[in-house]
């Protein structure tokens, strides 16, 4: 139980250090692009921490696998430098049962990594788009409100063109463009604008051209209501043009709510909501043969640990953007690389304890 504990401690306390220094640079360099803009929204020291703060959640996010990576190797060194693993294997104790030991550690960082992916991110990410667009300053923001922002997407099987207003809630020259299964257009849709009031959208002065084999059928109407799974939240997000997709917004892309890419796309974020968090598990098992260090290999297996570690990211990223534009199976695209590569790690740890 002592050893558990002491291993358990050990690696627990590396990963952090290591999460820590991977955040404080990215922190770094993240604030070197947005510092002179905070300063010339006049938000002083204040702003750069607060910004800082909202960020800080996106961060950890990223960092957590290598941190999980560096950290595993930097525990595995020092109990190669100690001669600890040649005790331990002296007493019957075994590389595999070492790996299960430090466990623990890498498991609490792929659920504190899941956590915020799927919680506490979305929220900060809000508060930060939030928070500066309130800070803009008068004339920019007045030019941005005035400014027309044309904005094109999805919402089930229609697709909509139009105007956005800044706060979400109204739509000007407005198109829509329905289609059936096959992706071939049924019906255009043509608005002065579309208003959200009272918790539904109004059509203002539309007109309809249905289009049939042989035949294009036209209509208009005054005024009439809109259903359509789309909120002002949805055109406010569409208009920050936000880089990320949450779980929750890919899951409701998917059952038909708006979306601004392929459908092929979202599947494979919501896959990878739950295969990045492995990524933490996948870096123990390439890092574990660094346990042996002290007994075959010395420097170069850690050297080779680290270079697994990066080409699981490289691979890792280069599946999920064959699955988001189509050319693999979603759940392919997210999990292909964590199996390789668990297995590359296992199979490394079982030649060299063999």
């Amino acid at each position: 139980m002592k050893l558990c504990s002491y291993l358990a401690a050990l690696m627990a306390g590396r990963i952090l250090g290591s999460l820590l220094v991977l955040v404080g640079i990215l922190q770094i360099l993240d604030l070197l692009e947005v510092t002179t803009d905070i300063l010339d929204r006049e938000l002083g020291g204040g702003g750069i921490a607060y910004y800082a703060l909202l960020r800080m959640p996106r961060l950890v996010e990223q960092a957590a696998p290598l941190a999980v990576l560096t950290g595993s190797l930097f525990a595995f060194a020092k109990l190669a430098q100690e001669s600890a693993v040649t005790a331990m294997r002296s007493t019957g104790v075994s590389a595999y049962q070492i790996t299960l030991m430090a466990l623990p550690a890498a498991v609490v960082m792929a659920v504190v990594q899941l956590t915020i992916s799927g919680a506490v991110a979305p929220r900060t990410d809000q508060t930060l788009s939030d928070w500066w667009r309130a800070t803009e300053p008068a004339a920019e923001a007045k030019a941005d409100a005035e400014k027309p922002d044309i904005l094109t997407f999805r919402v089930g099987d229609e697709v909509m063109v139009g105007e956005a207003s800044a706060d979400g809630r109204t739509l000007s020259k407005l198109t829509i463009y329905r289609r059936d299964a096959a992706g071939r257009l049924t019906q255009r849709t043509h608005a002065d604008s579309a208003v959200y009031d009272t918790g539904r959208w109004r059509l203002i002065a539309p007109r309809f051209e249905t289009i049939q084999r042989d035949a294009i059928q036209t209509g208009s109407a005054d005024e009439m209501d809109w259903r359509v799974k789309l909120t002002p939240e949805d055109l406010q997000m569409l208009r920050a043009g936000q880089p990320t997709v949450t779980p929750a917004e890919a899951r409701r892309a998917v059952q038909g709510g708006v979306s601004v890419r392929p459908r092929t796309f979202y599947d494979t974020q919501l896959q990878r909501a739950w295969a990045a968090p492995a990524a933490c598990l996948v870096m123990l098992l390439l890092a574990a043969p660094a346990a042996l260090t002290n007994i075959r290999g010395g420097a170069p297996v850690l050297v080779l640990c680290l270079t697994g570690g990066l080409l699981f990211l490289v691979f890792d990223g280069a599946f999920t953007a064959l699955g988001e534009n189509g050319a693999a199976p979603a759940i392919l695209a997210a999990w292909a690389a964590p199996a390789m590569f668990a297995a590359l790690g296992v199979t490394a740890l079982l030649y060299m304890e063999g």
